[in-house]
């Protein structure tokens, strides 16, 4: 984001395919939402999102919240375009029943070793070591094929699974909740603390509108959706997206923000990554100044 004089500048910003992502940032990415840098999309998978935040290669990403604990210093959650609510986490499928100990013991198939639902799983179960990371649309058939024992799902799968045969061992948002209180915190959208406390905010303000726009009139994204989603029915776009697409991804209110805070400070109180709550702000809000160049101020 460098300014050349004469040249229009830009910003990457990373979505995954997946049909909560895409509705959100239908509007935004063609043009019907004004910002004033534009917008060059990286769309990948959900684990490559969080690498190359990881790599600190993209100005804003949504990402899993795992992955914030370990970014906190360079980047900042917005208000808007989270996956976070009640009922939505990911569950815990096999073709057979499984004890606790089983779980301990068996092969597990991941959707990427830096996910919420990674995370969520080493605290459901800890010492689950044969932990196998893949591409979250080839766990099911990895399950049903004997190369694992079981598989942890996210996104669309949740409402397929028992059409292939499959059941769910544990949701692993029914126990965060139980556990908590708290609704399930999973995805958000974090970017470079250095973009400046302007420029973040209109960010966060496209991106709310973009949602309201899609909201609005959502048959105008459905063909943006369609054209990336992994599965094509119509009905288990509509339900993926009226799940994850909820009040929390408007803004995270209170709620949502103490969910956040409390999955970071756990993490980071078992060793999991090195930052939380305590050390910097999470969440962009009006009485937080960042200077460009990601100086704070407060």
């Amino acid at each position: 984001m460098e300014d050349i004089k004469g040249t229009i500048r830009e910003f990457s910003l990373g979505l995954s395919s997946c049909p909560n992502d895409t509705f959100i940032f239908y509007a935004m990415l063609h043009g019907k939402v004004p910002v004033s840098y534009r917008p060059v999309p990286f769309m990948a998978d959900v684990e490559e999102l969080n690498r190359q935040v990881l790599d600190r290669s993209i100005d804003v990403s949504k990402v899993s919240y795992h992955v914030l604990g370990h970014v906190l210093d360079d980047y900042i959650l917005l208000n808007a375009g989270s996956a976070l609510g009640r009922g939505c986490g990911p569950l815990l499928l096999a073709r057979t029943p499984l004890g606790p100990q089983d779980l301990r013991r068996c092969r597990i198939a991941v959707p990427g070793e830096h996910t919420t639902a990674v995370l969520l799983l080493r605290l459901f179960v800890p010492g689950a070591e044969r932990l196998i990371p893949m591409n979250f649309a080839l766990i099911t058939q990895a399950i049903l094929n004997g190369e694992v024992d079981a598989g942890l799902v996210i996104h669309e799968t949740r409402f397929t699974y028992q059409a292939l045969g499959l059941i769910c061992i544990q949701d692993l948002g029914v126990w965060w909740e139980e556990e908590t209180g708290f609704p399930i915190p999973l995805g958000g959208v974090i970017a470079r603390r250095s973009l400046g406390t302007r420029f973040l905010h209109e960010i966060e303000s496209a991106i709310r509108e973009s949602i309201r726009i899609a909201t609005e009139c959502p048959d105008i994204a459905m063909g943006f959706v369609k054209r990336h989603a992994t599965e094509i029915s119509c009905d288990v776009i509509k339900r993926h997206i009226d799940l994850y697409v909820n009040r929390y991804t408007m803004d995270l209110g209170r709620d949502g923000i103490r969910a956040v805070e409390f999955l970071l400070d756990m993490g980071q109180k078992r060793g999991i990554f090195p930052f939380g709550p305590r050390d910097l702000p999470v969440v962009l809000s009006s009485e937080l100044e960042i200077q460009d160049g990601g100086q704070i101020n407060t």
